[in-house]
């Protein structure tokens, strides 16, 4: 007798704990958000993450992924792995470049067919053809940078309207550290003006030419290969006769190249950023064009 109350107090102990269990996750309050799935972003590279990761904080339920490696550099002949195409997987928007930087997106589409594109150089209008063909590199140029800002914003708030208010405050305080940059180098530039450069990377065209800088020659180094001999004289030649004492260089590109040129010139070798790696900061692309802005002082 004295065993079946225990078992009876036992079960009725166990109950009472199982219902204040119950109680308090129905009584819970729902977390903002909870229960809803994910909305996932994915950059093709990291010029592109940076843009979205300072548009995304502080939204809901937004997860931003990076396709290709931060330190791929540029999609040149990219080809996507096996990792990169698992990364698509339940992606709803792809970020990109656009201007053909992304070869591969005809790929991702047609084996992802439900993730929309957002192609973040469709208000860019002062593009520049170099060999036939349109450079891509459009993010050096801070006033196409802000741009791609834009568009980025825009189609994310059209795409997914639950953070439509995040994306727009983003976006304007963005845009207005953007625009704080962009008068230093308006204002502390003045002197570049119609002056004459060498330069060994296609990525520092666009801006090249937004700080007034002329550009007799663009050689592209994205294979960090050396100039034949026969291209070296060629420009030696022409530094002496136009008398350009500048040589725009990647500070991450093979400078065999231009240290030729810098010895036979008498020419001074000036490293920039492409803004094509860096750290995963918020305010990365700011401090890359901040010292770019240092460099360029010395022209």
């Amino acid at each position: 007798m004295k065993k079946r109350i225990g078992i009876i107090i036992l079960v009725v102990i166990v109950m009472i704990i199982a219902i204040g269990i119950i109680g308090k996750r129905v009584g819970k309050p729902k977390q903002e958000g909870e229960g809803k799935e994910q909305f996932k972003i994915v950059t093709t590279f990291y010029p592109m993450f940076i843009i979205t990761q300072n548009l995304t904080q502080g939204t809901q339920n937004v997860e931003v992924v990076n396709m290709a490696d931060s330190n791929a550099g540029c999609l040149h002949d990219y080809t996507l792995s096996t990792t990169d195409m698992k990364k698509l997987e339940k992606a709803d928007v792809i970020v990109q470049n656009g201007l053909g930087l992304e070869n591969f997106m005809d790929k991702v589409l047609s084996t992802y067919s439900e993730i929309q594109m957002i192609d973040s150089s469709k208000n860019i209008t002062s593009k520049i053809d170099e060999n036939g063909e349109t450079n891509t590199h459009i993010w050096t140029s801070i006033s196409n940078y802000i741009l791609q800002v834009e568009e980025i914003a825009n189609r994310l708030s059209q795409i997914n309207p639950d953070n439509e208010e995040v994306y727009k405050r983003n976006k304007e305080s963005y845009i207005k550290r953007l625009k704080k940059l962009q008068v230093r180098y308006q204002t502390e530039l003045t002197n570049l003006k119609g002056k004459k450069v060498i330069c060994l990377n296609e990525a520092f065209s666009y801006l090249a030419k937004e700080v007034g800088l002329e550009i007799i020659s663009v050689e592209t180094n994205h294979e960090e290969s050396s100039l034949s001999a026969e291209k070296m004289k060629e420009l030696i030649e022409i530094m002496k006769n136009e008398n350009i004492k500048s040589i725009l260089v990647d500070k991450e590109d093979n400078l065999k190249s231009a240290q030729t040129l810098a010895n036979e010139t008498g020419a001074t070798i000036y490293e920039l950023q492409s803004g094509l790696t860096g750290s995963v900061e918020n305010n990365s692309y700011l401090q890359i064009m901040g010292e770019n802005l240092e460099v360029l002082k010395g022209i």
